[in-house]
C-alpha cells in the first residue's frame, strides 16, 4: 500500500464514516504529519500488509492517479498488469483475481 492524500481531511470534505470509524484528520501540512496520519490510519483500520509513504509532493499520486484510492497489480518486470477504477466502488475483485491468475499461469 502507498498512502497518498488523505482521501477525506476534516478541514475539506469530511464523510460521517470516518467519525464513526474515528480515523478524523485535517490535511497534514508536512510530510512528518502525512507519516503520522498514515500510521495511525494503517492501526485503526487494521491493515495487515506493508505500507509506504507518498512524499509530500505528491509524485506517486500524480503518476498512478491513485486518488482517492485504486488497485494495481505490477507484474515481475515492474509493469502495471491491472489498474482498478477509483475505489471503493470501482474495486472489482473478480476483474483482479483474473488478472492475477493471467500472471501466475
Amino acid at each position: 500500500m502507498v498512502y497518498i492524500l488523505e482521501a477525506h481531511p476534516s478541514d475539506v470534505w469530511q464523510m460521517q464514516s470516518n467519525i464513526k470509524d474515528k480515523v478524523v484528520f485535517a490535511s497534514p501540512r508536512s510530510e512528518e504529519e502525512r507519516g503520522l496520519v498514515a500510521g495511525s490510519c494503517v492501526r485503526k483500520l487494521g491493515i495487515k500488509f506493508p505500507a509506504v509513504l507518498d512524499e509530500f509532493g505528491n509524485s506517486t499520486e500524480q503518476a498512478y492517479t491513485g486518488w482517492p484510492d485504486r488497485l494495481y497489480l505490477i507484474d515481475t518486470s515492474g509493469r502495471v498488469a491491472y489498474k482498478s477504477k477509483p475505489g471503493p466502488f470501482g474495486f472489482k475483485t473478480d476483474e483482479l483475481r483474473a488478472a492475477v491468475t493471467k500472471l501466475v499461469k
